[in-house]
């Protein structure tokens, strides 16, 4: 899978850019703040349908676009995978509404037949690096949970459906735990939200389990290639509802992530202890005026060598640790799809030593198609510049380094 080429109309700090890429490793160069980033960012949101930096897709418009009443962007790729081409194109349009307000629509087409994001699952993978993914390890559970959405996303499109209706129904019973609080009313009246986050909520929490699993193993095989042998790495899933759960899935220094993928699970069991436990909660739900149960409060913990990196880990300790995770979601990808997702790099070598620059880089010759960006080109080795396509990035204008000073 590679892209061959990409088109972007008003996106954050382009105006217009056509750009084809080869099937090779692509090196970004140029000072901060000139669109090295925002392309990384650009790809990520034709694969996922949403932004991996923001949730506020107003934000992606180009402030030209805005100021001159023309606020919108649209992107394009054309993808080869499989031997053929496909194409996607998203486009985001804020809106004026009579009250004042402005709405943002958006719309997707996959050759150019109008989609769901739920139907860009399998179309662009991708896995994606910034600087900010050392707070994945630190940061607050949501990063985390939400880390896991981006990667099952791509692949399983009933994944994005089951999300989708879950945070609905979450929203609307928390509004109605509050209403209830507040002006009372028939308890009743929650059965049918439960009953939607009872089927999606269980779906979501076997989903990630899976994921986590799998991802633990592969991670910690390249956490011990990064660090030379001196430290394992494994991902401790701690779902919020989980009453089921065998002792033995419970985390325990050893355990083997792969033991956990064929452990029988009765879904239907899982449902209905699921739905009484959030029956049994309603008086101290509509108390609090939030929902105290369910995947929207799952964890996942990085322990390595015994230590909950999250708490007691270094920066170095923690961006070796994103490192080994993103690795292990391109392996996880490349198994479940067939095809080596497009690897996007930023900044990936700043604060890694001398030794594990030289073997991350070895691992770059298993991708298809890596596009990487950075401030410094002298961080990676002549050899290793000379044979790939370097890019200056100015001001959102793009174009070849022919010669380097």
């Amino acid at each position: 899978m590679h892209i061959k080429s990409l088109s972007l109309r008003h996106f954050r700090t382009y105006n217009r850019l056509e750009l084809d890429l080869p099937v090779a490793p692509v090196l970004l160069i140029g000072a901060n703040a000139q669109g090295k980033t925002s392309l990384l960012e650009a790809i990520a949101y034709l694969a996922m349908g949403r932004s991996p930096l923001t949730n506020v897709e107003q934000h992606l418009i180009h402030w030209n676009a805005l100021e001159a009443g023309m606020p919108f962007a649209h992107l394009k790729t054309d993808i080869a995978r499989h031997n053929t081409l496909e194409q996607i194109e998203i486009a985001i349009q804020c809106k004026q509404l009579n009250n004042g307000n402005t709405r943002l629509e958006k719309k997707i087409k996959i050759d150019q037949h109008p989609a769901r994001r739920s139907d860009l699952a399998g179309h662009l993978n991708v896995v994606i690096f910034l600087p900010e993914d050392v707070g994945l390890v630190s940061g607050a559970p949501a990063n985390r949970r939400r880390h896991l959405d981006d990667v099952l996303s791509q692949i399983y499109p009933d994944y994005v459906e089951s999300l989708h209706k879950y945070q609905i129904a979450l929203s609307r019973r928390n509004a109605l735990l509050k209403h209830l609080r507040e002006r009372g009313g028939d308890i009743a009246q929650l059965a049918p939200l439960e009953e939607i986050l009872t089927e999606t909520g269980v779906s979501i929490s076997l989903y990630r389990r899976r994921l986590v699993s799998a991802l633990s193993l592969h991670t910690d095989r390249f956490h011990q290639e990064l660090t030379g042998g001196t430290a394992w790495l494994h991902l401790h899933y701690q779902p919020d509802f989980d009453p089921l759960s065998p002792p033995e899935l419970n985390y325990q220094i050893g355990l083997l992530p792969e033991s956990i993928q064929d452990i029988p699970v009765d879904v239907r069991q899982l449902q209905d202890a699921y739905r009484a436990l959030l029956q049994r909660q309603r008086r101290e739900a509509i108390q609090r005026g939030v929902t105290l149960i369910g995947p929207h409060r799952d964890e996942v913990r990085f322990i390595s060598n015994g230590i909950d990196l999250g708490t007691y880990g270094s920066r170095g300790q923690q961006r070796t640790a994103v490192l080994a995770l993103r690795l292990a979601e391109l392996r996880w990808l490349e198994q479940e799809t067939g095809e080596i997702p497009v690897l996007l790099l930023d900044e990936v070598l700043a604060e890694l030593d001398r030794a594990r620059r030289t073997h991350f880089l070895k691992l770059l010759g298993h991708v298809e198609q890596a596009i990487m960006a950075t401030t410094d080109a002298d961080m990676f080795p002549e050899t290793f510049r000379e044979h790939i396509l370097k890019l200056e990035v100015v001001g959102g204008i793009i174009r070849p380094v022919e010669h380097e000073s």
